[in-house]
């Protein structure tokens, strides 16, 4: 995987100086974390998460390091906004939270150190082979499974290999994989009540800005038409839907305040490792599988790490 430095534009710095000001006048560090997902109660558990990380390896927020937060909501176009302005305000470090805030950052910025996190490089939150995993825990559950949608967005730096990796699987397990590329909540729903007209159909939710942006439309719409799904996060489950299948969310983001404390006391970046997931979780929903007339299998609840009822 490739590591990333950024380079910093000098436009918008007028718009930066108290941000830049405040730390220089206290001799402090500074650091700006731009977060792809909405200011929600996952989101804020994330940032939570690094924050915590942070306190423990000795960073005081207003006594020796001075945090900036953006939230892009899965916006696209104010990802891009937000991106111009992070780089204008030149932090010493900046943490990027979710691939959809690498992209424009990328754009922005190359002398300043990134840390990512669910993003191609620093920590990544998703292998993209996990699609596959998804699917088989979509036929465990839902056995009669004939025809799955994938539910990505298409500026998703990882939906090419998304893609792949579920038509390397679905032959397996005699189902045919569609493509759904969905940009806004009216792409959804058209997906669903699209593949809702199908017989024997499933829906997979790979990580993405704009999906965990909609995930109550989507577990709306899959419980409304009453296809099962296979989500990536813990969260979509407790919010309803039926399964998820991937790693712990918060985990990195605890693990990537040891890289920002590594850059901030003068390591470089390009010497820091990418570090993949360390936990990953299933998590099921026994009352949306008796709502859809499904009947968990007793060995997939085994090996559970937890389940809702």
């Amino acid at each position: 995987m490739r590591r990333r430095e950024f380079i910093t534009l000098v436009s918008g710095a007028v718009a930066a100086w108290p941000f830049t000001a405040r730390a220089q006048a206290h001799g402090i560090k500074r650091l700006t974390i731009l977060m792809s997902v909405a200011d929600d109660p996952e989101g804020q558990a994330r940032v939570a998460a690094f924050r915590q990380g942070l306190q423990q390896l000795g960073w005081v927020e207003g006594r020796n390091v001075l945090v900036e937060y953006q939230w892009g909501g899965g916006d696209p176009a104010r990802l891009k906004i937000q991106a111009a302005e992070v780089a204008a305000m030149m932090p010493d470090v900046i943490l990027a939270g979710g691939t959809a805030a690498l992209v424009p950052m990328q754009q922005e910025t190359r002398s300043i150190p990134i840390v990512f996190v669910g993003s191609v490089t620093g920590f990544t939150i998703f292998e993209v082979s996990l699609v596959g995993k998804m699917l088989e825990a979509l036929k465990q559950v839902a056995p009669g499974t004939a025809r799955v949608v994938l539910i990505y967005s298409p500026t998703n730096s990882n939906a090419a290999d998304y893609w792949r990796s579920l038509e390397t699987v679905a032959p397996t397990l005699a189902v045919k994989p569609v493509a759904a590329p969905v940009r806004d909540a009216d792409e959804i729903e058209r997906a669903c009540a699209a593949l809702a007209g199908e017989r024997n159909g499933g829906l997979l939710v790979p990580p993405d800005a704009i999906t965990t942006a909609r995930r109550e439309l989507i577990i709306a719409l899959a419980a409304r038409y009453r296809l099962p799904a296979v989500y990536p996060f813990r969260f979509f489950v407790t919010s309803g839907g039926l399964m998820s299948y991937g790693p712990d969310t918060l985990d990195p983001y605890r693990r990537a305040a040891g890289y920002v404390d590594r850059i901030l006391k003068g390591e470089k970046p390009a010497d820091l490792p990418v570090q993949a997931p360390t936990k990953y979780e299933t998590v099921i929903n026994l009352k949306t599988a008796k709502a859809l007339g499904l009947t968990v299998p007793p060995t997939l609840l085994a090996r559970a790490d937890e389940v809702i009822e």
